[in-house]
């Protein structure tokens, strides 16, 4: 059974319960419009739910509602779980963030790096530089995703290196990513990847375990999420929501997913580090509060408060725009650095966002966000299951909603 956070009153909590309410309102106009099947917006404030509300259907075509149990693809939202992972065993002792992906995984050795402008997979050249899994768990890798533009995601495609299957082995996808090139020097440039899968592998060469296994042993089940997985019991499957593509009058499609077959447990082998988790918003919030409160809940230690601080930290020499990307999703990407598995907020008004210095927190493909914000001792998670996440600026709308209902 999945274990909740308590409740507290909104204003002993510092917020203006009147703005607090323009968040249904906000959720309610998306549905409305058909923009979004349904929503959920959960606010906790030093320790405590402020706000929790739920908006619309999980399943528009079984006319279910979206209620506070309903069970999301978390798909990008995977990855701060993913480096967790990774910096536990770092804390052991065990790994290095410098130290080089081949060592665990060495079909990686002896990288070549795409010629600038290549019209052809084979214009490479040695890589004067070794992967490293700082690298991996910054996106400074070299690699890309299957759907991101140019030759080498045409590759991926055409070759088979998808991690988004379900079906399948982690080992070999891993293998066939690496027999192809990379697409640039790793370190010198940002670019979004399946670097996080390939930090998953890693986990599992070092601990020994299927990844799906060290989440359940080390993290979700000592943190008592019992209702995050990579494939979805029996028993929960009626929670799951469908998932929508946006469609090109702003309206949504069903995708074949939608009823979640594919996510049922016995027929989930390929477990994505960078993507496969589904879960809940109560549940995903038992690990948000964990990273605020230095890597430990409810007496239970998953980090060193210094390793969480690292971890929180801007891990690049300048922003994210600096690194070559100026904007993702809705996203601008000026005043933001990227830590080790999210976002790191720089400066608020370089990003011309509400937020605080230090906020760090990733989203996903299906349009969920979460953020956690030292600072003002918050955690704000927002779910929907509507691809891809820049449809609408949902997630900066979110944030103007959820600041301007401060008051302390």
């Amino acid at each position: 059974m999945a274990q909740t956070i308590g409740t507290g009153d909104p204003a002993t909590l510092g917020f203006d319960p009147a703005r607090l309410a323009r968040i249904a309102d906000w959720m309610q106009r998306y549905i409305d419009q058909g923009k979004i099947p349904g929503a959920q917006t959960l606010i906790a404030r030093r320790g405590q739910v402020a706000y929790c509300e739920c908006a619309g259907q999980r399943d528009v075509e079984r006319a279910l509602p979206w209620q506070r149990d309903t069970i999301a693809r978390f798909y990008s939202m995977t990855k701060p779980i993913t480096s967790t992972a990774l910096m536990m065993l770092y804390e052991q002792a065990l790994v290095s963030l410098d130290d080089p992906v081949d060592a665990f995984i060495p079909e990686f050795a002896e990288r070549h790096v795409l010629w600038p402008g290549a019209k052809s997979i084979t214009e490479v050249e040695p890589a004067e530089t070794r992967m490293t899994l700082r690298h991996l768990m910054t996106h400074t890798s070299g690699l890309t995703y299957r759907f991101q533009p140019g030759l080498l995601a045409e590759t991926y495609r055409e070759t088979g290196v998808d991690f988004s299957v379900r079906e399948g082995n982690l080992a070999e996808t891993v293998k066939r990513l690496a027999a192809l090139p990379l697409g640039f020097e790793p370190g010198s440039r940002w670019n979004y990847s399946v670097s996080t899968d390939v930090l998953g592998r890693v986990v599992e060469v070092i601990s020994g375990q299927p990844l799906d296994r060290f989440f359940a042993d080390h993290i979700l089940g000592p943190l008592g999420m019992g209702d995050t997985f990579f494939g979805v019991p029996e028993a929960k499957q009626d929670r799951l929501g469908a998932h929508y593509n946006r469609t090109d009058d702003d309206g949504m499609k069903l995708t074949e997913d939608g009823p979640g077959t594919g996510f049922r447990a016995d027929r989930v082998t390929q477990f994505s580090g960078g993507g496969g988790l589904l879960s809940t918003a109560d549940d995903y919030l038992r690990f948000a509060e964990m990273q605020r409160r230095g890597g430990e809940l409810d007496g239970v230690r998953i980090l060193g408060p210094r390793t969480m601080r690292l971890m929180a930290s801007n891990h690049l020499p300048g922003d994210l725009a600096s690194m070559g990307q100026k904007v993702w999703a809705e996203v601008s990407f000026e005043g933001i650095g990227f830590g080790l598995g999210g976002w790191v907020m720089l400066d608020p008004a370089r990003a011309q966002t509400l937020g605080s210095p230090g906020d760090f927190g990733w989203g996903g493909m299906a349009s969920t966000v979460y953020w956690v914000d030292p600072a003002e001792e918050m955690v704000v998670i927002f779910l929907t299951q509507l691809s891809p996440s820049s449809s609408y600026p949902i997630r900066k709308e979110l944030r103007a909603l959820v600041y301007s209902a401060l008051t302390d």
